[in-house]
């Protein structure tokens, strides 16, 4: 078993127990980690179709969400906000969407991934998300990404 299978096999059971973290410390995270992660992106412009719009984000299975928005300068992200779109799977079709492993559309098209509410701008973030320049990620966390979703997909066939 390799080092990717184990730690699917590890962390799928505790997945779900990061609903009980404080949401101030899931915000923190995931804030630190998106203005890292996409700090490329967010300084050339491409997360202006959220700048005053609420996309909400909710991975079923593990009944984790998140709302998010650009405020003119980074991503922010609240427990609870009016959301203008919601787009909700199960983490497995979310990391194959990362990991470039599955087509978006054909997640879409086969109801794994749904999007809710203003489909156009649901539509323009599935479309930025998908062409994100995956050599714009750091590239340890990008071979991850990639190597998680090879096995996810390779279980799923």
């Amino acid at each position: 078993m390799n080092l990717v299978s184990l730690a699917l096999r590890v962390g799928e059971p505790l997945l779900p127990l990061g609903r009980h973290l404080p949401f101030v410390l899931q915000r923190e995270l995931m804030e630190r980690a998106v203005a890292k992660v996409f700090a490329e992106p967010l300084a050339d412009g491409s997360f202006n179709l959220l700048e005053g719009r609420w996309l909400r984000l909710e991975i079923s299975d593990l009944q984790l969400a998140w709302c998010l928005t650009y405020d003119g300068v980074r991503l922010r992200i609240e427990e609870r906000a009016s959301g203008d779109v919601c787009i909700r799977g199960r983490w497995r079709e979310f990391l194959l969407l990362a990991s470039r492993q599955e087509d978006p559309d054909t997640l879409f098209f086969r109801r794994r991934l749904v999007i809710e509410g203003d489909t156009d701008l649901g539509l323009g973030v599935k479309n930025l998300l998908d062409g994100l320049d995956p050599d714009q990620l750091p590239p340890r966390l990008w071979l991850l990404l990639r190597r998680m979703g090879e096995e996810v997909r390779q279980a799923s066939a």
